[in-house]
């Protein structure tokens, strides 16, 4: 296997990581301590694959030996078994290798700007936005990972037109990345007299947290409006002039943020969820030019793709991108995800090996 010749080089750069940050002067420079730790953590499961890999292929070239001077017919069967079982996890081993060597996106570790819209259907859309926006805080609690609200535009029915949160924690757009797009309800509205079954639509957007260093924004190409809040809150929000509103001038893009209590920290959230939106733009339009003869199975992201179906009268979530169909819709609406992103996670590695396999035919 090639492939083995490389990860023995692999192996040797992990042993010298290992090597240096056990070196006592090695804590001292901070920013390198923590690349060190950020590469050897990437480079663990993948050496300690390998490391199994090559110890099954000695017990594989050992047993071999051993049964070719072997003359008893009991003991090389016994022992032609356990060649067999070495067999099986030299396979399994291989192809776990072949998964951990896949490219990685490079966003997967990062935060997320979440901005959840209500599409056609009214305030039933507003609701299900709403409902959207509870299965995602609630997934994010299972997972250990914290929320917080940038700005929110409540309806008087308790529903949302817009919601936009930051979602922090591991991976967090390694999971997530894959809920951009259209997702429909069917049920019947709670205001619906006749009980008829009406259909309404909601868009997730899924942005990878952008830092300052990835994209930097010319304060010359911005314009700072503040506003006095509305909405919940108490009298503070009111009597204040704490909201902001950032407008990126080239673009016409504009950001609002009014739920932190102070001016300041509006605007840091308004200037991040820009900075992650101008960043998802710009990596668009290089995926577009760049992949425009490839979609994956998968789906392509795209905020018009129809990706998930939720229907209350069958109790099913349907997604159409790998036709999925899961009963007990409440579970995965209260925050069971993993139930439906386990699988779309699967998936799409399929397909990347498939991809894999073809460019290096």
């Amino acid at each position: 296997m090639n492939t083995f010749h490389k990860l023995h080089d692999v192996e040797r750069r992990y042993e010298e990581l290992a090597y240096r940050m056990s070196q006592p002067d090695a804590a001292a420079h901070a920013d390198e301590y923590a690349r060190m730790m950020r590469d050897y953590k990437e480079l663990t499961p993948l050496v300690e694959e390998y490391r199994r890999c090559i110890a099954l292929q000695r017990e594989e070239q050992e047993a071999k030996a051993l049964l070719a001077q072997e003359t008893d017919p009991a003991f090389k069967d016994m022992v032609q078994q356990e060649l067999c079982e070495i067999g099986r996890n030299l396979a399994q081993c291989t192809e776990n290798l072949r998964i951990l060597l896949l490219p990685k996106d490079a966003d997967d570790e990062k935060n997320v700007i979440l901005e959840i819209r209500a599409g056609a259907g009214g305030e039933e859309a507003a609701l299900f936005a709403h409902s959207l926006w509870r299965m995602y805080t609630m997934y994010a609690a299972k997972r250990g990972w914290t929320c917080q609200t940038v700005s929110a535009s409540e309806t008087e029915l308790g529903g949302v037109k817009e919601i936009i949160f930051s979602v922090e924690g591991q991976d967090v757009y390694s999971r997530l990345k894959f809920e951009s797009g259209v997702h429909r309800v069917q049920r019947v509205p709670e205001t619906e007299t006749q009980g008829r079954v009406h259909t309404s639509t909601a868009t997730v957007a899924v942005m990878p947290e952008a830092e300052e260093v990835e994209f930097e924004l010319d304060p010359r190409d911005l314009r700072i409006d503040t506003f006095r809040s509305s909405g919940a809150g108490g009298q503070h929000i009111n009597k204040t002039s704490s909201a902001i509103r950032v407008t990126h001038l080239p673009t016409g893009m504009v950001v609002e943020c009014q739920d932190q209590r102070s001016q300041r920290e509006n605007k840091d959230r308004a200037l991040k969820v820009l900075r992650s939106r101008l960043l998802q733009q710009k990596q668009e339009a290089y995926d577009e030019a760049y992949n425009a003869q490839r979609q994956s199975q998968v789906g392509t992201g795209d905020r018009s793709e129809k990706i998930r179906t939720y229907n209350f009268p069958q109790d099913r979530v349907t997604d159409h991108r790998i036709g999925l169909t899961l009963r007990n819709l409440r579970s995965v609406l209260d925050g069971d995800l993993d139930r439906v992103l386990d699988p779309l996670i699967l998936a799409d590695r399929e397909e990347k090996l498939k991809q894999h396999s073809e460019e290096h035919e």
